[in-house]
């Protein structure tokens, strides 16, 4: 394949090692992965955890909300790997994964998860509005103190399906980059996926993130023409790949290290 868009390890390769844990991103640097992507929440004592699920249940062998847990529920807890087995591996902070990346220099895509849905979708008349859900009061600053603090702020964008998270991280540090993520529900609240390119224009986000099914050409080329580059997620097949590096999308992730190029920017 020809270089072209930026490849990114999701939650670290979530095919290969126990998602999010730091296994895996110890492996996809090592293996030279030059971004990865990891999910963040804010636990009961102000800790920012690595974890996409908002409980601990699938994924680890604790249980209940992450909002109720502490740092210390975190380090007891032990993830799984993709076919249920314990791992060494707890629960790791955003803090422990920036003192491995941002001395690697690669880069991350940091999705700020919410304690619930992250957002709703409303009819009415012909318009369909969406309703932010509940966010974690704070994370957004924990986030961007944290990233500055590893320096690596410049290497890092941001990410959520809530365009109120979206919003208050351009509140708090316009120039930091962001992603408005958007999920294939949409289509069932009978939204076109290129109505999602104004979304992300109006959020003043850099990217628009998108489920591969709601990506073709024709969206591709009206975000550019926006200013707004185009990531997809999760593509894991190679007809996929090559289906949307030929659309000419910006950011492809992956939980597949082995379907990243050799020569990928």
């Amino acid at each position: 394949m020809a270089p072209g868009p930026m490849f990114v390890a999701h939650r670290g390769g979530a095919a290969r090692w126990p998602e999010n844990s730091l296994t895996a991103f110890r492996g996809a640097i090592a293996g030279g992965a030059r971004v990865v992507e990891l999910d963040v929440h804010l636990t009961a004592d102000g800790e920012v955890a690595v974890m996409h699920d908002p409980t601990l249940d699938r994924t680890s062998t604790g249980t209940g909300p992450l909002a109720r847990c502490t740092a210390a529920d975190l380090r007891r807890a032990r993830l799984r790997a993709a076919d249920g087995t314990v791992t060494d591996d707890c629960v790791p902070t955003l803090g422990e994964v920036l003192a491995l990346a941002a001395p690697a220099g690669v880069g991350l895509l940091v999705e700020l998860k919410t304690p619930g849905p992250a957002v709703a979708f409303e009819r009415r008349g012909d318009v369909v509005e969406r309703v932010p859900g509940a966010r974690y009061e704070g994370l957004e600053q924990k986030v961007l103190d944290r990233i500055a603090a590893a320096g690596c702020a410049d290497r890092c964008v941001l990410m959520a399906f809530n365009p109120a998270v979206v919003a208050e991280v351009k509140r708090l540090a316009p120039a930091q980059p962001t992603t408005l993520l958007v999920d294939r529900h949409i289509t069932f609240a009978g939204v076109a996926p290129i109505e999602t390119v104004e979304w992300a224009r109006t959020a003043g986000a850099n990217f628009l993130g998108l489920h591969y099914s709601l990506c073709d050409q024709a969206l591709v080329d009206a975000a550019h023409g926006a200013g707004i580059a185009v990531g997809v997620f999760t593509v894991n097949d190679i007809a996929t790949r090559d289906r949307l590096v030929a659309a000419g999308v910006d950011v492809i992730i992956t939980d597949r290290p082995e379907l990243i190029p050799a020569d990928a920017a």
